[in-house]
């Protein structure tokens, strides 16, 4: 039988009702009295905390690559007294902390950094030069998971510290390979769910370019599928002086990367997501010789499953007609299916909701879906009811003088790592703290 969950704000604090408890009582949970513990303990362990931040930012780790990164961690969570298994899913580490019967709770960072040139000008900025794909590349955490990672750690110190305010079982994820959106699936297919059980709720969230402070999320999607298109049309070649000898691939290409946009214009509803992006065309070596053959690289981005089934669809149709019009052979198109849209689970955001908003005030606000994409979205749809939301990392905005702020994958992306840590483990502590009072979950017998 299905828990309800209902909010009832009672003086500063947020009723979770769950239906009777054994004494016929609901006990509130008492945001402020919790936002307090939380900000005390972080008085005395954020030192800790900053070390480890700058540590990780200086010493980046491609994706399947994270060993240093996986070890650190490894050792911080056992340290808190978390059972700790290594090399799940490749790289990727799992701590388990169990504190009497209760929920599980899952909390997910991940370990990977990215194959870009850091410029922050900060005296703890990567460094780090490794040989990617047979070439000498710099490496960089200019996407926050550095960060993620330190409020991951801080969570798991908090909530260890406040143990005698909660019970159930804690079960915190560092998963590699996020960039690449492979790492989740390669856990899942490790035994994630099935060596360590399924959790009953998930939780994860991300640095924004906004100021610190702000705790932005929605209910339903919140991030985007993605796909990447690799086509090659298959010509003749011949001089470019006579054309009329070849089948221009290049001509093919042109003309698909313009007619594909009509799927997007006139097929798809014009109040659905979608966005079909050619951003790669490789073909020929001069002005005067039409090629044999043209590749073109792109990404299909959309919220929902029938919108990406349309806009394949299309890509695929568009394709084949471009070919059949020039009288070239079947052209060679393979769609590399990427990570799934994140779907927050309405009930858990409205619960969490009601708690960041009774800590965190007017910063906590709900924000239109991102059209990028990430693989969280591989425990969500192993079942698992979840939240993803994102935090503010930019401590004084104002002095930009207006200029936009330095966004995740910039290699100026430079968080201010002391509030927005503190509000990180805040937010995440207090999410967490909530879908244990929930109860058992409503899946388990």
């Amino acid at each position: 039988m299905a828990l309800i969950h209902k909010l009832l704000p009672l003086a500063g604090s947020v009723m979770l009702s769950m239906g009777p408890t054994v004494a016929g009582a609901q006990a509130p949970l008492d945001v402020p009295t919790l936002k307090a513990a939380i900000d005390r303990n972080l008085t005395s362990t954020y030192p800790a905390l900053d070390t480890l931040y700058k540590d990780l930012h200086a010493h980046p780790e491609l994706a399947f690559q994270e060993t240093r990164t996986a070890a650190r961690l490894a050792g911080e969570m056992r340290r808190l007294g978390f059972e700790v298994t290594e090399g799940v899913g490749k790289t990727g580490l799992v701590a388990i902390y169990r504190n009497g019967p209760g929920p599980s709770v899952l909390v997910r960072t991940e370990l990977d950094a990215l194959p870009m040139e850091e410029k922050t000008g900060l005296p703890y900025a990567s460094k780090s030069v490794v040989d990617w794909k047979g070439k000498a590349t710099p490496v960089a955490h200019s996407c926050g998971h550095d960060l993620h990672m330190a409020t991951w750690v801080g969570t798991a110190q908090t909530l260890v510290s406040m143990k005698a305010r909660w019970q159930g079982t804690l079960m915190f994820v560092a998963q590699p390979a996020e960039e690449e959106v492979s790492g989740a699936k390669a856990m899942l297919e490790d035994g994630l769910f099935t060596r360590f059980s399924k959790p009953d709720y998930a939780f994860a969230l991300h640095t924004a370019p906004k100021p610190v402070g702000f705790i932005g999320f929605e209910a339903g999607p919140i991030t985007s599928n993605s796909d990447a298109l690799e086509l090659k049309f298959k010509g003749r070649g011949a001089h470019g002086s006579a054309p009329n000898k070849a089948i221009d691939p290049i001509m093919m290409a042109s003309r698909f990367v313009v007619d594909l946009q009509s799927v997007i214009s006139r097929e798809k509803d014009p109040k659905e997501f979608g966005v079909v992006t050619v951003g790669a065309i490789q073909g020929g070596t001069a002005g005067n010789i039409i090629p044999d053959d043209v590749m073109l690289r792109g990404t299909i981005r959309s919220y929902k499953a029938d919108v990406r089934e349309q806009l394949l669809g299309g890509v695929r149709r568009t394709a084949k007609a471009v070919a059949d019009m020039a009288g070239a052979p079947e052209p060679e198109l393979r769609i590399v299916e990427g990570g799934k849209a994140v779907i927050n689970d309405p009930q858990l955001v409205a619960v969490t909701e009601a708690v960041l908003r009774s800590a965190y005030g007017s910063g906590v606000t709900r924000i239109p879906a991102i059209t990028g994409s990430e693989d969280f979205s591989e425990f969500v749809n192993a079942g698992v009811k979840s939240m993803y939301f994102f935090v503010g990392v930019y401590a004084d905005p104002s002095k930009t003088g207006g200029a936009t702020l330095p966004s995740n994958h910039s290699p100026f992306f430079a968080p201010a790592p002391e509030p927005a840590i503190k509000v990180g483990v805040g937010a995440m502590s207090l999410a967490v703290l909530s879908a244990l009072a929930q109860g058992k979950a409503a899946n388990q017998p």
